[in-house]
């Protein structure tokens, strides 16, 4: 996130002022040891040195250290969200549904499957009995979000003929799984080394569009 920050700054963003480039430094600080040292790992004394801030600086931003870490969670989450679906094409103008398919899960795919995110990802699971709310959160905003999202695009794409979908929101779990299921599981369990290089990559996403199209493709004399 740090360097996608300092992108964002020195690429004709707008300029941000003082204190939002302490909230996004204790942001940044946080992000690095909370992944790295866990929730009770983490030290907010050393996390304000990190920020060049004072302890009271941190405690004004979020309140508490829970607070952070919750803030943290859900702004990680929502980024890599937002990045999945903010170049996604209009379905509207979709002419190859295998290629649509492909590219977004591909997309999907090399976002979600980050070493930090899948320590995110780990680091919640390993908080769920001290932070439940974390869980929802980060279900709501990445699964849950996928799925609706895809339900939207998949409604156009059978009311055009180029699916034959009767429930969205099931076929929309329905590819959402069958792309992400094995390689975010193998990865979760086997460590950042089972992270599929691009070319594996591609394979899945294009044997998991293949099993979905086989039931859900066009409608017989579309394309």
């Amino acid at each position: 996130m740090a360097n996608d920050t300092a992108a964002n700054d020195t690429a004709g963003a707008r300029p941000i002022g003082r204190t939002e480039r302490k909230h996004r430094a204790i942001l940044e600080a946080a992000e690095e040891m909370f992944l790295a040292s866990g929730y009770l790992g983490t030290n907010m004394d050393e996390l304000a040195a990190r920020s060049q801030v004072s302890k009271q600086t941190v405690y004004k931003h979020f309140g508490s250290k829970e607070a952070l870490f919750v803030e943290l969670v859900t702004s990680m989450t929502d980024a890599a969200g937002d990045r999945v679906h903010r170049d996604a094409l209009d379905p509207a103008g979709v002419v190859d549904v295998r290629a649509y398919l492909e590219a977004y899960a591909d997309r999907q795919l090399e976002i979600v499957m980050t070493p930090r995110l899948l320590q995110l990802r780990r680091l919640v699971i390993g908080e769920v009995g001290r932070f439940p709310e974390l869980a929802e959160a980060l279900h709501d905003r990445g699964p849950k979000r996928a799925i609706e999202s895809l339900a939207a695009v998949f409604a156009q794409l059978d009311a055009s003929g180029r699916l034959t979908v009767d429930d969205p929101l099931v076929a929309a779990t329905h590819f959402n799984w069958l792309v992400m299921g094995e390689p975010v599981n193998r990865a979760m369990l086997l460590g950042e080394g089972s992270i599929p290089e691009p070319a594996q990559r591609r394979r899945h996403v294009a044997d998991a569009v293949r099993v979905f199209l086989a039931a859900y493709g066009p409608r017989a004399g579309t394309r």
